[in-house]
């Protein structure tokens, strides 16, 4: 499996939910199969997104969008998305 990690900050997250999940039928244009999202505990401003995609290849062209760099500026996110994204390819799944 392939996954996309994203991992920042933004000025609020209120004002940042709405832009994420306006994007999700152009995510799932590019090949996503959903995720995760978590707040840190100390900080709701501060996030990780964790998203399945069919290839790395197409969350990297999603990453590249002109989609993303408008949505990060509309919605408050701190940073430039190219380093706030991780490409992760699942090695193998543990338990317990």
């Amino acid at each position: 499996m392939a996954y996309l990690m994203f991992r920042g900050k933004v000025k609020d997250y209120e004002t940042w939910k709405p832009m994420f999940d306006g994007l999700a039928d152009i995510r799932k244009e590019y090949g996503a199969k959903g995720g995760r999202l978590f707040r840190i505990a100390d900080n709701p401003n501060e996030l990780v997104v964790l998203m399945e995609w069919e290839s790395i290849e197409k969350a990297r062209k999603y990453t590249q969008s002109e989609h993303i760099k408008k949505a990060f500026e509309r919605g408050g996110v701190i940073g430039k998305p190219e380093s706030l994204f991780s490409f992760l390819e699942e090695v193998e799944q543990v338990s317990v």
